[in-house]
């Protein structure tokens, strides 16, 4: 283990967060250099969720063909029901998130939900 890990790693059992070698950091990940190359990342509590959520939504980007905010209103509702099947708004914030990655209100993805909801009875 680096010394650096080892210095922060009392700073991090306070704060609940994770020290991971740099060359496996994720994106939300605080990148800590010694004498100017990259050691260990830093990842904070909770981002291993948020990492989770955004990489469903790159997923289903990837699915239909394009960013979220660019697909036209069917591919959207589309994409909530994706993102739902595999339990993105489980998570805590994920309306929010999923309607800033669609580019639409929270509103919005609560209709979604909800047709598809009725959709099913």
């Amino acid at each position: 283990m680096h010394p650096l890990a080892n210095a922060i790693a009392p700073l991090l059992e306070h704060i609940g967060g994770t020290a991971v070698p740099a060359d496996e950091r994720e994106p939300g990940d605080i990148v800590l250099y010694w004498e100017g190359a990259p050691v260990v990342a830093v990842r904070l509590p909770g981002q291993e969720l948020t990492s989770a959520l955004d990489r469903m939504i790159r997923d289903v980007e990837g699915e239909l063909g394009g960013r979220l905010p660019d697909l036209p209103r069917p591919a959207k509702q589309r994409a909530v029901r994706l993102l739902e099947e595999r339990g993105a708004f489980t998570l805590r914030k994920s309306v929010e998130t999923v309607a800033k990655a669609l580019g639409v209100s929270r509103f919005t993805v609560y209709n979604y939900l909800n047709r598809e909801q009725a959709n099913r009875s």
